[in-house]
């Protein structure tokens, strides 16, 4: 998850670590550069054949297989045209650098080449493991829930081999269709962990808790049950509930035309009615799970708005809202929604997915979960 207010960033750690690795990127071509400018100068009488025969084994380092191909190319360029200048062609000297050239070029090729293609597999074997995690946590939602019907998107961010913590689930009650949309701060198993506590205890409360406050204070009561172990294992509870809170958002959908809604400071949902995209924001701004102690007064309430038969209301993470195309303009999900308000359930997910993407050019900064849900009209259509 991200925080809804960013300060621009600033140049952190990451930062520097990007910087140092474009520096070591350029360091054999700066090697051959150095040789070159040697070699044309008084100075040609020092011995540069090692920096040459170097300029593939640093490249085999951060570059791969194709930027050690071309640093070779580039040694073996600068190898001729100095020898050239130098009228060195025919001494052992020149033979024996490009022996050593070549020798060093297959080596560092070869080596570059066997360590891409185990990155490649370790990395592909823990995103299959993160993948079947994330579908155990994640049910399928289901189609056909009363009066209402339903359909989910996940897409995952595929930022290394991280998984998200992002959340969904929709269930069927006695009090009507019960449904909640999170996003974890941070990433990797705490993320997943604190996911899955908030998911367990909104599926064992939804069946027996009325109250739609009392479901919410559940989910908060389990993070609050898990920071205390945590703390008695020797970390702090009150840090691991900072650093591990969870947007949510929590919504009912009962007989009548409306839905009920609790925010505990996630995006607020959008409904589609008539042709028109309209807010759910709350009338009471609440924080995250996990940082209940910073409400003033009661616990929060439920707010009402209209969900008329032939309504569509979408519920989502951050991830949508906040992905950016390479100028940096943000999504634009109400008008995205409006123009495919004519869709069905699954054509709109799949056309949300191809617009998400193609904005931000296949490249998503941040896991994306939705729930799509459409009220069926008075001759059950929909």
């Amino acid at each position: 998850m991200r925080a809804p207010l960013r300060s621009p960033p600033g140049p952190g750690a990451g930062g520097h670590h990007q910087v140092l690795f474009a520096l070591a990127e350029c360091l054999p071509f700066a090697l051959a550069l150095l040789v070159l400018l040697v070699e044309l100068t008084p100075a040609h009488v020092l011995y540069t054949g090692p920096l040459l025969v170097a300029t593939p084994a640093l490249a085999a380092v951060t570059m791969g297989p194709k930027g050690t191909l071309a640093a070779t190319g580039v040694a073996v360029g600068v190898s001729a045209a100095t020898a050239t200048h130098n009228h060195a062609w025919g001494g052992q000297q020149v033979y024996t650098n490009f022996l050593a050239l070549f020798l060093v070029s297959v080596a560092s090729f070869m080596t570059s080449r066997t360590a891409r293609t185990r990155r490649e597999n370790e990395l592909n074997q823990v995103r299959r493991i993160a993948t079947a995690a994330q579908e155990v946590l994640l049910r399928p939602v289901p189609a056909r829930l009363g009066a209402v019907r339903a359909a989910s998107l996940y897409l995952a961010a595929e930022k290394g081999a991280q998984i998200g913590g992002d959340l969904y689930e929709v269930v069927q009650t006695r009090y009507g269709i019960r449904m909640i949309v999170g996003d974890v701060r941070g990433k990797g198993l705490p993320a997943v962990r604190a996911a899955a506590i908030v998911l367990g205890a909104f599926r064992e409360s939804v069946h027996y808790e009325e109250d739609l406050v009392e479901v919410v204070n559940h989910c908060e009561a389990a993070l609050r049950r898990d920071a205390a172990v945590a703390g008695a294992a020797g970390a702090d509870g009150d840090d691991v509930l900072l650093e591990g809170f969870v947007t949510a958002l929590v919504a009912q959908v009962p007989d009548g035309p409306h839905v009920e809604v609790i925010n505990r400071g996630h995006p607020p949902p959008l409904v589609l009615s008539e042709g028109r995209v309209r807010s759910l924001t709350p009338t009471e701004p609440l924080p995250p799970l996990g940082l209940g102690e910073f409400i003033g007064g009661p616990p929060g309430r439920v707010d009402s708005h209209s969900f008329a038969p032939g309504d569509r209301l979408l519920l989502y993470t951050d991830g949508v809202i906040e992905a950016r195309d390479p100028g940096g303009t943000f999504f634009d999900l109400p008008e995205a929604m409006a123009g495919m308000r004519d869709d069905t359930r699954e054509e709109f997910l799949e056309g949300l997915r191809q617009a998400l993407l193609r904005h931000t050019r296949g490249r998503l900064a941040d896991d994306v979960a939705v729930i799509l849900v459409d009220r069926r009209d008075a001759e059950g259509h929909g």
